[in-house]
């Protein structure tokens, strides 16, 4: 028997679960101590606590998948863990009533938080399906599990509203930059946020397109290669631990940026 060998499961598998079962716990623990902020936004804190646990749940559904938990237990399946699409949305509204905390929500921004729910709910009602209707959905173009409009959609609201959030950090910096204000801090801040999370995504990006591209017009499923799903996951996991690093670091050593009330 090989060396790295436990059982049927390698080395490399478990070590591969535990950083992600760390990126995981990270986030879902920093995400819930971003309710009890007091310094900043509360509003902006509330939508980074909400992305940090969407994410920690969404790693926790990757480490299921891959452990094979749905397969040896397919009655879980579509366990409404995962929240790709709400990402985006969650991120942009951080920044936003970071930089502006007097913005109020309108009945207009409701159209930003259309597809996340949408997913929740689609996950939520799949789930207490019975497992013999469950098994029929595979990797289907439409299906919004894994399907390849869901990752269209992931990969391009991803990119567009870490877009309008550099536009808005960008607008707010200029702005500062005349007025010498002292909020500057801020901005470079959530400035930084957005661009490791930016060359973080492309690495992600990347892992993802190919993936599709192989699928769709090769006829080869990367998703049945261990190695590539494992590179691909830690690919997520990184813009996970980036995403609780940076709230960590807010959380004990921001409050002279971000200020005591918001």
């Amino acid at each position: 028997m090989d060396f790295l060998d436990i059982g049927d499961k390698s080395v490399f598998f478990y070590i591969l679960i535990f950083l992600l079962a760390i990126a995981a716990a990270q986030c879902l623990s920093v995400g819930s101590l971003f309710f009890f902020k007091r310094s900043g936004s509360r509003k902006a804190n509330a939508f980074y606590g909400l992305l940090l646990i969407a994410f920690g749940l969404t790693l926790l559904h990757n480490i299921l998948d891959f452990a094979g938990v749905y397969e040896y237990f397919p009655g879980v399946k579509f366990l409404p863990l995962y929240y790709t699409l709400a990402f985006p949305t969650l991120l942009f509204y951080h920044v936003k009533l970071s930089l502006y905390p007097a913005y109020e929500l309108r009945w207009t921004d409701v159209k930003h938080f259309m597809l996340p729910v949408f997913q929740f709910l689609f996950f939520l009602g799949l789930f207490f399906m019975p497992v013999a209707f469950k098994s029929q959905w595979g990797r289907s173009f439409y299906n919004p599990f894994y399907g390849a409009f869901e990752q269209f959609l992931y990969l391009s609201t991803f990119v567009a509203y870490l877009y309008f959030s550099h536009r808005y950090i960008r607008a707010k910096r200029l702005e500062l930059r005349r007025k010498r204000s002292p909020e500057l801090k801020k901005v470079l801040y959530l400035r930084t946020l957005i661009r490791v999370l930016f060359f973080l995504f492309v690495i992600h990006f990347v892992f993802v397109v190919t993936d599709f591209v192989c699928y769709e017009f090769l006829n080869i499923n990367l998703r049945s290669v261990k190695p590539y799903v494992a590179l691909g996951m830690l690919s997520f996991a990184a813009l996970a631990f980036w995403l609780g690093t940076y709230g960590f670091q807010v959380l004990f050593w921001g409050r002279k940026v971000f200020g005591r009330k918001g």
